[in-house]
């Protein structure tokens, strides 16, 4: 085998150069080599809903789903995905051709991504962000433009008028994420209206990640941006599964979009997995159909989550931003004494026996993100007593 000459060009795709193995990987590749509580990866350490476990089990055993399942999903699924759509928040989808399902909302946002962009346009999106969503970007060929949420009054907050200013004439689209990843952050009704009105005004398309909308807590809503005036034919909105029934190893997402757009977002993804998840697709299918009983027992459940692993945080020193949504929590370390998030997570579990990431991952400013580090609380109540106990020998 003769071996590559130095001047020769690297193997991997110059506009992936920039990267390398996820955090959630080695982090979790942490975990296991030092025993440590993984709080950074976000899955939970418990199955959802029995019932919806067993759908999938009939599926399997019915033959349904068990060879390749219609290209733009099952139309249980699709049907379902819809009168959830309508149910939850007004909005009228076609189940034949509004509605895509996806290997989970990573394929999701990928197909958009793909379809809806062409190298040079700009997409603007909320930093910090998912790291899939840069490397989603770079695989258009598009340019990502943060902008940047900032600490204030306890929480993050999305500056109008640096939102507005972010775009320009080569701006083809708007990212968005609410609930927040990895902040916590729910936009308000004022704010998405505000997103609406410029988007309309510049004529943008808008990619809407929405997977933590039902976990939200103290009284915020989660509004979908495709409720607002002229937000409908131009809003790419996504949900997912794994988050909401606690099944992330299925990988079942969806889109709901105007025809236009889904026959476009469809024509990346049919290259991408083309199907997936045939059986779990009807078991997902009747989990949307659960009744509201479920959707507020599950609220209540990662709230109170929330707010014990948020009040141990704080009570072994860190800087705390209580979520208003999603199922993590950011702190802030320099009140530690700390400054280095990277350092600090790749310290923690020979410190402390936990696992957390640094938040500067999900940034472009990388030092706008330095001091902060991401914890998962969806993880069962044992478990974050546990983390809690040991994270309070950090305040001696």
């Amino acid at each position: 085998m003769t071996s590559m000459s130095s001047s020769a060009r690297p193997l991997l795709n110059r506009r992936l150069a920039e990267f390398g193995t996820t955090i959630f990987a080695e982090m979790s590749a942490l975990a296991v080599t030092t025993g440590a509580i993984n709080l950074g990866q976000g899955f939970p350490d418990t199955d959802g809903p029995e019932e919806v476990r067993e759908a999938a089990v009939r599926a399997l055993r019915d033959g349904r789903g068990n060879q390749y399942p219609p290209g733009p999903g099952v139309p249980e699924l699709r049907a379902a995905v819809a009168d959830h759509q309508r149910r939850r928040y007004g909005l009228s989808y076609d189940p034949d051709t509004e509605v895509l399902v996806t290997a989970g909302a990573t394929e999701a946002i990928a197909a958009a991504l793909l379809a809806l962009l062409e190298p040079g346009d700009e997409v603007v999106a909320l930093e910090p962000y998912y790291d899939s969503y840069a490397a989603c970007v770079a695989m258009a060929g598009g340019t990502r433009v943060p902008v940047t949420l900032r600490p204030h009054e306890g929480a993050f907050r999305l500056d109008l008028d640096e939102l507005r200013d972010a775009v320009t004439d080569r701006t083809r689209l708007l990212l968005l994420n609410t609930p927040h990843n990895p902040t916590g952050t729910v936009l308000t009704r004022e704010e998405l209206a505000a997103v609406a009105e410029l988007a309309v005004e510049r004529d943008l398309l808008v990619v809407t990640d929405e997977v933590y909308e039902h976990l939200v807590f103290d009284g915020a809503e989660h509004v979908p941006l495709a409720t607002f005036p002229g937000m409908r034919e131009r809003t790419v909105s996504i949900g997912s599964a794994g988050k909401t029934f606690s099944f992330t190893g299925w990988k079942v997402g969806w889109i709901t979009a105007a025809p236009a757009l889904l026959t476009a977002v469809r024509s990346a993804k049919q290259y991408l997995t083309y199907v997936s998840a045939g059986p779990f697709q009807y078991a997902v299918a009747e989990a949307l159909a659960l009744p509201d009983a479920y959707f507020t027992a599950y609220r209540q459940d990662m709230e109170a989550k929330r707010d014990l692993l948020a009040t141990g945080l704080a009570e072994a020193g860190f800087g705390v931003y209580r979520p208003a949504g999603t199922y993590f929590v950011t702190t802030d370390i320099r009140p530690l004494g700390e400054g280095d998030g990277f350092a600090f997570c790749r310290s923690l579990p020979e410190r402390a026996g936990v696992v957390a990431v640094p938040n500067a991952v999900f940034y472009d400013h990388r030092e706008q993100g330095a001091p902060f580090v991401r914890f998962a609380f969806c993880k069962r109540t044992g478990v974050l007593e546990e983390a809690v106990r040991r994270l309070k020998t950090l305040a001696g």
